[in-house]
């Protein structure tokens, strides 16, 4: 089939929905593809580029879609583009059905089965599609640059002959993909980085990247369905604006990311917020287009407040990193047209049956599919509610328990051990009775000098080979008074040799537990 990139006709995009090298692996698959000159120029993908793997160039967009049987777009179509479907064509990109009725009942009246690429379900099958997650890296991370950009100090601090430069503090609300990549970004740079998220299984993710999650007092589960936040609750909401105007003063950077699919973004950063920020502070706002998460934000526009504080509200940050976004975008495409042509032979087939096409689908064969139904696969499961801790009253009587069945069993089995001996050495000659006492006792000495260490303190290896060596010292002891003078110069060299195995062993294993430690 015919898979066609035209030029993004929106104002300022400047990303492309397919780049040479994803093109020359759809042409693997059997697909012909074709892309309107000039397309990938301001992704800086000329159409020599796109010539040279094989992929064909039309001069207009009219042409282009006369001639494509798949569509392959990052924005969502214009009414002028609308014009230009046939039935039975198919449409990939971004559409946000939500927000687009009339756009859906256009292309249903057509016959264009269209899938969004913002609808792709969030299974573990489908991440390799997620474009949602793969736009919001890079908005998380340019976000940053944007903040900079801005901000008149270094994010690292430093202690120079011209005086000393506090390190900037930035808060990001919102751990998400966005705001796990902002705090990694400004993480390696230098600053001080605090996160805020409704969603309390996030603060080990937050932990993990060095940044210090701002935990509230507050018993409520916020997690949504499909790894996204649900609405707070009127009380919750005013614990986290005071946790915020406690921060809004000692911050220097707030960059939020906040969004619950299908509603306007929450105000979270208030007016009164930005008054308390110091001059020359700086508001990134990745909520802009769905109304801001800060009250002052105007969508598209770089504003200051009267205090001096910057506040952006650019809707275009993926835009602003277009190779970047555009190699990611493409291959999010790919993968999703990969996955519709199961046979390799050029041929698109629908699958309905299918979890992933069938979530991202929403128009097709004369019908808006919107909203898809629920996946068989829980798009991602909520953490499971944590047991409650025994007390330490159960912890003792549970180790004091078990202590006493430890004695039980060692008593039992010194006693059949004794047992043990004294038949055999009604049997047995002296001289082996006095050898088998020897390896019985180094046996037992031997293990006993384990049973009470720690596994956390020596590995498995080291645990064994300890043992061994408890038992050869325990012999060698044993040996040391022989009247021949072979066995006892054996006997010491073995006392020595592992001697030498425990410590070494017990030392190699603080070096490793070292390496875990934090300094």
């Amino acid at each position: 089939m015919k898979i066609a990139a035209p030029k993004e006709v929106f104002k300022g995009e400047n990303r492309v929905a397919l780049t040479p090298l994803s093109a020359l692996e759809l042409i693997k698959l059997g697909h012909e593809c074709i892309v309107q000159s000039g397309a990938g120029i301001s992704s800086r993908y000329d159409d020599n580029a796109y010539k040279a793997v094989g992929v064909k160039i039309v001069k207009s967009a009219a042409a282009l879609w006369k001639e494509a049987d798949v569509v392959v777009k990052v924005r969502a179509p214009e009414k002028e583009e609308v014009n230009y479907f046939r039935k039975g064509q198919i449409l990939v990109s971004f559409i946000w059905p939500a927000q687009s009725k009339d756009l859906l009942e256009g292309m249903k009246k057509i016959g264009v089965t269209a899938i969004a690429m913002d609808m792709v379900p969030r299974i573990s099958r489908a991440q390799k599609m997620d474009a949602l997650s793969s736009m919001a890296n890079i908005a998380g991370y340019r976000a940053v640059i944007e903040a900079g950009n801005n901000f008149g100090r270094f994010f690292t601090g430093q202690i120079t002959a011209a005086g000393k430069v506090a390190p900037a503090k930035v808060l990001v609300i919102g751990a998400g993909v966005a705001g796990l990549a902002a705090i990694g970004a400004a993480q390696s740079l230098g600053a001080i980085v605090r996160a805020f998220d409704v969603r309390p299984e996030v603060a080990e993710q937050i932990e993990s990247m060095g940044a210090e999650f701002l935990m509230l007092d507050f018993e409520e589960d916020a997690s949504g369905e499909g790894g996204y936040a649900a609405p707070s609750s009127p009380e919750f909401r005013e614990k986290q604006l005071e946790c915020f105007r406690e921060q809004a003063s000692d911050v220097d950077i707030v960059i939020t990311t906040a969004l619950i699919p299908g509603r306007e973004a929450p105000k979270l950063w208030l007016k009164d917020m930005v008054e308390k920020m110091k001059p020359g502070s700086v508001v990134v706002d990745l909520a802009a287009e769905r109304g801001g998460n800060c009250e002052l934000t105007r969508m598209d526009k770089r504003i200051e407040s009267k205090n001096g504080v910057t506040v952006i509200g650019y809707t275009d940050f993926p835009s602003r990193m277009a190779t970047q976004s555009s190699n990611l975008y493409s291959t999010n495409i790919r993968h999703m047209i990969t996955d519709l042509t199961p046979e390799k032979d050029g041929e698109i087939v629908v699958d309905m049956n299918d979890d992933v096409i069938r979530g991202s689908v929403v128009t097709h064969a004369g019908k808006i599919t919107f909203p898809p139904p629920p996946p068989k696969i829980q798009a991602i499961a909520k953490p499971q509610v944590k047991k409650e801790l025994p007390s330490q009253e159960d912890i003792k009587k549970k180790e004091a328990e078990a202590l006493r069945r430890t004695g039980n069993q060692q008593v039992i089995m010194l006693t059949l051990g004794a047992i043990f001996m004294a038949i055999i050495g009604i049997y047995a000659p002296p001289s082996f009775m006095q050898h088998f006492i020897v390896f019985a006792l180094s046996c037992f000495v031997g293990f006993q000098v384990i049973w009470n260490v720690s596994h956390a303190l020596h590995t498995p290896l080291m645990a064994v080979t300890n043992a061994i060596s408890g038992i050869i010292i325990i012999g060698a002891l044993l040996q040391v008074g022989d009247t021949n003078i072979i066995v006892e110069v054996l006997a010491t060299v073995s006392i020595l040799i592992a001697t030498i195995n425990i410590v070494g062993g017990f030392m190699v294993t603080r070096r490793m537990l070292a390496m875990f430690q934090k300094s």
